[in-house]
């Protein structure tokens, strides 16, 4: 069974390359990229693992999400945060804490390895 990854992101170009990165080291997965505003609930169901990124904390198109997140169980699944804005990625932090997926990498701050990052949130 193929697994599933999901990168969710603002509109922000910063934030965009980065998710480009971080689709290319996945080679093992089916990637689904999608821009917050866009996202829909049934987007989490097939995956084992996502990734959310912002340039701005509290970024209004991320406030769906951010609801739903209160809401679900998705204990067992690895979760990326990544950011050129450490406060943007505290608050994506916050945003994951009570669905239970789990953080094994600190958020990536846009310095220093990618791929050695993406192998941490894999667990790898």
């Amino acid at each position: 069974m193929e697994k599933t990854a999901i990168i969710v992101t603002d509109e922000a170009e910063r934030t965009r390359k980065m998710a480009e990165a971080i689709a290319a080291e996945l080679t093992d997965y089916k990637v689904i990229s999608v821009v917050a505003k866009d996202f829909a609930g049934t987007d989490l169901l097939p995956v084992a693992l996502c990734f959310f990124g912002a340039e701005n904390p509290d970024h209004a198109s991320f406030s769906y999400l951010n609801k739903m997140l209160q809401h679900i169980n998705l204990v067992d699944r690895s979760c990326g945060i990544f950011s050129g804005s450490e406060k943007a990625a505290q608050y994506l932090c916050g945003m994951v804490h009570d669905s239970e997926l789990t953080l094994r990498a600190e958020p990536f701050l846009g310095e220093g390895d990618i791929k050695t990052w993406v192998k941490k949130v894999i667990g790898q």
